[in-house]
């Protein structure tokens, strides 16, 4: 009977390692099919097509240099619910190299005015942001001053119903949507 057991076992693993060599025959033959199609493959030749060949490699450095980013972090929320408000003019303001790390829709959308807070001591960046929307830095109707560090922004601008009235991002805007 022991000799029986033993037989039986024997048969069994032999089945079963017939079944893995089989199994790992077809996973082979699979992947050397694969391979063949990619290697017989006909794509369309890409020819690279360089217009602007110079001598002298561009360096990021040299590229930062002649559009420097400036190092203001402003969130830029839409209040008056005009669609993709704030998305426009996120991008207007990356054109004069501003880092919005944020926009979205404000609390609400009945804000009449554009305001402009300032978050942290950093007046410069207020002054930046004052200057590209043509704003009068003692304009107290639009510019407010609510420190607010854990926002980790340094400028706020809320978009009113008025933010055709700052011409250059109007004109932007216009010429690109």
């Amino acid at each position: 009977m022991p000799n029986n057991k033993r037989k039986k076992k024997s048969e069994n693993l032999g089945i079963a390692l017939n079944a893995a060599i089989t199994f790992s025959g077809i996973i082979l033959l699979g992947f050397i099919y694969s391979f063949s199609q990619n290697q017989l493959h006909d794509g369309v030749e890409i020819k690279p097509i360089n217009t602007n060949i110079s001598s002298q490699p561009v360096l990021a450095k040299d590229i930062y240099l002649q559009n420097p980013i400036e190092n203001i972090k402003v969130e830029v929320l839409n209040g008056c619910g005009v669609y993709a408000l704030a998305s426009k003019t996120t991008e207007f303001l990356r054109t004069k190299q501003i880092d919005v790390i944020n926009s979205d829709n404000a609390d609400h959308h009945n804000y009449k005015k554009t305001l402009i807070i300032q978050r942290n001591e950093k007046v410069k960046s207020l002054k930046k942001i004052v200057e590209t929307f043509g704003v009068y830095l003692t304009d107290s109707t639009r510019i407010q001053i609510l420190p607010d560090e854990s926002l980790g922004v340094d400028v706020t601008v809320i978009l009113g119903q008025d933010y055709t009235s700052f011409a250059e991002l109007n004109n932007y805007i216009s010429a690109n949507y």
